[in-house]
């Protein structure tokens, strides 16, 4: 028996389209985690929500690399990881930062969380508009994720070193204050900062690399938030040596960009 010929709107009718599962949720997780560390931060535990940021940036690390493994990349999966950082690198910290240390400064404590929040929106759009103009060998400006463990890693030490009642500290609230504007003017600066991602796992090193990994995870081991708060800042300030570095030879530089689409920075051009 003959199957009746479709009609002509199911042959115009477009395929649907479905949601790879796993980069999508490994996003949603980390925007969870964000969640949870501004629900801790409002109940006064702010290691939690120091841990949660950190998960979150962990969990960020991860959803590109599955999805570039797993081939399940997609402009759905870049807009929904955007907006997943926006929250768990840009509102979140601010937020917390804010509750923690900045909310008895007044107007004052507005402008550095106001400042960041806005950095990591003007970092994350430029980010998006500028993929394949820039050497993937840099950043352009500071991360947000490591704006994020740059505040969250202040609050940690302060919290490791049993300093309570931030907003009674006048030095440490203008410390808070001083790390949060820079964290959220060096988002939206031009300085070059090593992107990691010419690191592969599958090439063979030598093997000092593993004593000195082995080394580093002890020195670690010591202090973990005074180390890995020493490591933020480093990294935080790295960007601004090489541009340093770069003025120093001669090249042509510029601190902040003056474009969106054509960076200023020619170190920075493929």
């Amino acid at each position: 028996m003959n199957e009746p010929a479709p009609s002509e709107q199911e042959i115009s009718r477009p395929p649907r389209k479905g949601l790879y599962v796993l980069p999508n949720a490994i996003s949603l997780a980390a925007l969870f985690a964000a969640f949870y560390a501004i629900v801790m931060a409002m109940n006064g535990r702010f290691e939690a929500a120091v841990y949660g940021i950190f998960a979150a940036a962990v969990l960020d690390s991860l959803d590109g690399r599955v999805a570039r493994m797993t081939r399940t990349q997609s402009a759905f999966g870049e807009q929904m990881d955007s907006m997943c950082d926006m929250v768990s690198f840009g509102a979140a910290p601010a937020l917390i930062v804010y509750i923690w240390a900045l909310r008895d400064l007044g107007r004052w404590g507005w402008v550095p969380a106001f400042v960041y929040i806005a950095g990591a929106a003007l970092r994350l759009a430029r980010f998006n508009t500028n993929i394949g103009v820039v050497d993937r060998r840099y950043f352009q400006g500071l991360p947000s994720p490591a704006a994020a463990a740059l505040v969250m890693g202040l609050i940690w030490v302060a919290h490791d070193a049993g300093l309570r009642g931030v907003t009674r500290i006048d030095w440490l609230a203008w410390t808070a204050f001083a790390v949060t504007l820079y964290a959220g003017l060096t988002m939206v600066s031009n300085a070059p900062f090593y992107s990691f991602k010419e690191l592969s796992f599958k090439r063979s090193v030598p093997f000092v690399v593993i004593v000195a990994i082995a080394l580093g995870i002890a020195v670690i081991n010591i202090d973990p938030p005074t180390v890995l708060f020493a490591l933020f800042v480093a990294y935080g300030v790295s960007g601004y040596v090489v541009y340093a570095w770069k003025r120093s030879k001669g090249r042509p530089v510029s601190l902040f960009a003056t474009s969106t689409d054509e960076p200023d920075e020619r170190g920075l051009h493929r």
